[in-house]
């Protein structure tokens, strides 16, 4: 019905308009008017241009709607995710400054420390094993446990000597000049996990390449009589005078 009314009030200027055109163009005066076909087809013209007009309109209007609905909505999402994304200020982190021996004393100092042994049982009985065979080779042979690399390999590339620095060997042969002479690493049922294997590589080939030698004691498979048989083999018979 509301649209039916705004039709009709479009019309009506738009009446005259058409009427006044259909005179023009015909050669019709107002006198003419008087005639029901001419009046009914200015009406028509009228009613039909004044619906054009307002279906243009209400087209331009909801278009425009739309878009400013459209802003809004995109304004309304960005301010969203402005207050609960990722935009959040977060505290700056604070550069770690050095701690100097004072602050290392009073972190120390209240602190609780207990004692770990330097090897488990297994490999503390494969350590008395060798230990023993080795006295009984050359008695100026020594067996160190829990050695790290950073102190028996050096390197002139500081990124190849990062990679071995924190490593250690569980088992290592010294002759009587204390130069390391041999590796042995023990290797529990658990050993291979994981990137155990990948580290054992890198470990190998830093050793191989600085001249040590490497050999493993595997658990359940490897006798005290093979083991026996191992240091004898790598430990230098003492000469004699």
């Amino acid at each position: 019905m509301q649209y039916r009314q705004r039709s009709v009030l479009f019309a009506a200027p738009w009446l005259i308009i058409g009427a006044a055109a259909a005179g023009a163009s015909g050669g019709i005066t107002i006198a003419d008017f008087e005639k029901p076909e001419l009046l009914i087809a200015a009406l028509l013209v009228g009613i039909i241009i004044g619906m054009a007009v307002e279906q243009y309109l209400t087209a331009t209007s909801r278009l425009a709607w739309r878009e400013r609905n459209r802003s809004q909505s995109e304004q309304r999402r960005w301010n969203e995710r402005v207050i609960q994304g990722p935009w959040l200020q977060t505290p700056a982190a604070q550069p770690l400054r050095p701690i100097d021996a004072t602050d290392q004393l009073r972190i120390v100092m209240r602190s609780k420390f207990t004692i770990q042994p330097l090897l488990n049982k297994s490999e503390a009985r494969v350590f008395r094993e060798l230990d023993s065979v080795v006295i009984g080779c050359n008695s100026s042979w020594q067996v160190m446990a829990q050695v790290s690399l950073g102190e028996i390999l050096r390197s002139a590339d500081p990124d190849a000597y990062s990679c071995i620095n924190s490593k250690r060997v569980d088992l290592l042969l010294v002759d009587s000049n204390c130069r390391p002479r041999h590796v042995i690493e023990y290797q529990g049922g658990a050993h291979h996990q994981g990137a155990a294997a990948a580290r054992d590589a890198v470990k190998k080939e830093a050793l191989r390449r600085a001249g040590i030698g490497y050999h493993e004691v595997v658990a359940g498979q490897t006798t005290p009589s093979e083991l026996r048989r191992l240091v004898e083999k790598l430990v230098d018979k003492p000469s004699v005078t």
